[in-house]
């Protein structure tokens, strides 16, 4: 918040800005995130100081609105986390596989976010005329757990007959529902107080209720209750897939018994049976979505394609999908590839505007099939994604050190962890419009990781708000340059720029699953390097970075570095029999200054000159530049120390 702003502001209060910066120590509070106490600490050190009475009330306004701004914040934050959790539960309910595992996760987010000590949900026995407790979280009694309530019995048979969330402060000081002993009971045992139940609606019909409670006193928030009920529509929901679900294979059950009762009775199904078997077969072999198109084509005697949906006529799609039966469309036959409501696609029989009702039903069970294609081939692609990614954490964690096992899982997904790796880390540098965005832009960069790391044999995880690889390095190749194609095809990928930082090569992974995380340090000190340096969507290693990679490199290379500074003097002296390395720390030593320098070595001013260019010609003619000359008097003063050790 500038300081304009806050005149601004005290302007719209109504109150002359001050002159002085007395907005100056509240902005400083915001930005570390200080506790609302603290916020006084500059007006009372005004008053102990005398400071004008104008001051003081200038910091007291200034106060107020940094208060405001804080409370604002809090509640951005807040609602930032609850928005996060509820994308989170509408995807896990995206991907329904267990409605009770989704019932769970609703319960435990919902119990986090309002920070209560217990959550728990009850679903309506149309049977028995009662509701009964479902999943409960946080709750440690078990009579508590098993309760049934009748309806109007007790705060949450009362939200159930109503259909209205009710809240209670004080359970057993409130009168407004009806007590009786086994609820009581119950509660009574859990220890609750404060209970706040909101229905789960189905249409108009209430089909449970979702709870939660606290074991002391407590008054819940308007913006509570209507989150309560947000994680209680999405409860609903799943309830309610799970059910459609249920009742979709019941009727594709009954379809399939229908499809055998047609196909023996009519001849003429022997036509589409053929087409089912040519179809089944093709999966079996593996085939893909062209493979099936090709089929089709055959037995229909025409020209049967897959189309991306956005390059199918929108109108016939969509008829198709909400009927489920192929549509014509001029002389073309369009039949909807659809999975859950998401549209895949579309197959298009071409120039065949004459079609029987058995070609029709041919082409539509093609579609069936090409969207059980793609879902399988995308299930597939998530879960090596998400092995990959576990064997991964599981090297960088350290938890599994047996290196026979680790070996086998590595092999299973045609990784070697007895080659040769670099470990990579890769962030996004570009900025992101919001919080979705963000989250978005990451999931693109992990998917693109991911398939890089599977087609090179390698791994790859999303871990600290970026991804980290673990790729094998090839022979001749080098840390450096991997880090750069990395780089450059991650960006390209996901259109953004990506920054990578790599480590020292690693080796003999299985036997030594600690180096893995070492390394992935030692790659994100480099990627952070490269940003603060202004390099972000370059890629890089320790070794690139002169004096510096020794900070940054997690093996501390110090022989590395002292032969790529210094290692052509030292080899020359070597060869030569030449002082060109004690000319050169003689030269620093006396301030770079040749005269100097000669009395320090006992020779004619000459000589040091010749050896000096002598040293120019293996360095190169910018050696004495600061940044140059600093690393070169490091590599001298190491390379001295470890010719002292050798002795």
């Amino acid at each position: 918040m500038s300081r304009d702003h806050v005149r601004s502001a005290e302007r719209a209060d109504g109150a002359a800005p001050s002159d002085a910066p007395t907005e100056t120590p509240f902005l400083e509070l915001l930005a570390r995130g200080a506790p609302v106490d603290a916020y006084e600490q500059p007006v009372l050190l005004a008053r102990a100081e005398g400071r004008p009475d104008e001051t003081v009330v200038a910091l007291e306004r200034a106060k107020l609105l940094a208060l405001r701004v804080r409370a604002e914040l809090e509640g951005r934050r807040r609602r930032e986390a609850e928005l996060s959790a509820l994308f989170e539960t509408a995807h896990d309910l995206a991907g329904l596989r267990d409605l009770d595992s989704v019932l769970r996760a609703i319960v435990q987010r919902a119990r986090s976010l309002l920070g209560t000590d217990v959550a728990y949900l009850s679903l309506n026995d149309p049977t028995r005329g009662d509701t009964y407790m479902r999943v409960t979280e946080g709750s440690v009694a078990a009579r508590f757990q098993q309760l049934r309530l009748g309806m109007g019995e007790g705060l949450g048979g009362l939200v159930a007959q109503t259909a209205r969330p009710y809240v209670t402060d004080d359970y057993f000081k409130d009168d407004r529902f009806q007590h009786t002993h086994a609820i009581d009971a119950g509660v009574r045992d859990e220890g609750l107080v404060a209970i706040l139940g909101v229905p789960l609606m189905l249409g108009r019909h209430v089909i449970g209720v979702l709870f939660a409670a606290d074991r002391r006193a407590r008054v819940f928030e308007r913006e509570q209750i209507a989150l309560l009920g947000s994680f209680a529509a999405l409860a609903a929901a799943a309830i309610d897939t799970a059910n459609l679900l249920t009742e979709t294979r019941s009727a594709l059950a009954g379809l399939e018994r229908a499809n055998e009762i047609i196909r023996d009775r009519s001849g003429v199904i022997e036509r589409a049976s053929d087409v089912h078997d040519r179809l089944t077969e093709l999966v079996l072999r593996g085939g893909g979505v062209h493979d099936v198109a090709a089929a089709v084509s055959q037995v229909l005697d025409g020209t049967v394609e897959f189309t991306e949906a956005a390059d199918t006529p929108q109108g016939p799609l969509e008829t198709s999908r909400a009927e489920g039966h192929a549509v014509r469309h001029k002389d073309d036959w369009i039949a909807a590839v659809a999975a859950g409501g998401e549209l895949l696609g579309a197959l298009v029989l071409r120039g065949h505007p004459g079609l029987d009702p058995v070609d029709q039903l041919t082409l539509e069970r093609a579609a069936m099939v090409t969207s059980l294609l793609l879902l399988a081939r995308r299930s597939a692609a998530d879960a090596e994604q998400r092995v990959r990614g576990e064997l991964l954490d599981d090297l960088l964690d350290a938890r599994d050190r047996d290196p026979r096992l680790l070996r086998e899982r590595a092999a299973r997904l045609h990784a070697d962890l007895d080659a040769t790796h670099v470990v990579l880390a890769a962030r996004l540098d570009g900025p992101a419009a919001d919080a979705e965005q963000e989250a978005d832009a990451r999931r693109r960069l992990w998917s693109a990781a991911s398939h890089l790391a599977a087609t090179r044999h390698g791994l790859a995880a999303a871990r600290d708000g970026g991804t980290v690889l673990l790729l094998p390095l090839r022979t001749g190749d080098t840390a450096t340059a991997l880090a750069r194609r990395t780089a450059r095809h991650l960006g390209t990928a996901v259109h953004e720029a990506v920054t990578v930082g790599a480590s020292a090569p690693v080796r003999d992974l299985a036997a030594h699953p600690d180096a893995v995380a070492t390394a992935y340090a030692e790659g994100r000190r480099c990627l952070e390097a490269l940003r603060l340096l202004g390099r972000a969507g370059d890629g890089a290693a320790a070794q690139d970075f002169g004096f510096l990679g020794l900070l940054l490199a997690g093996d501390r290379d110090v022989a590395g570095f002292v032969d790529r500074t210094i290692g052509q003097v030292v080899a020359y002296d070597e060869r030569r029999g030449t002082d060109l390395v004690r000319t050169l720390d003689a030269y620093f030593t006396c301030g770079m200054s040749p005269a100097r320098t000669k009395d320090e070595l006992h020779v004619h001013v000459n000589t040091v000159a010749q050896r000096l260019e002598r040293v120019g010609r293996l360095l190169g003619d910018d050696w004495q530049s600061p940044a140059r000359a600093l690393e070169i008097q490091l590599a001298l003063r190491l390379h001295g120390l470890s010719a002292a050790e050798r002795r």
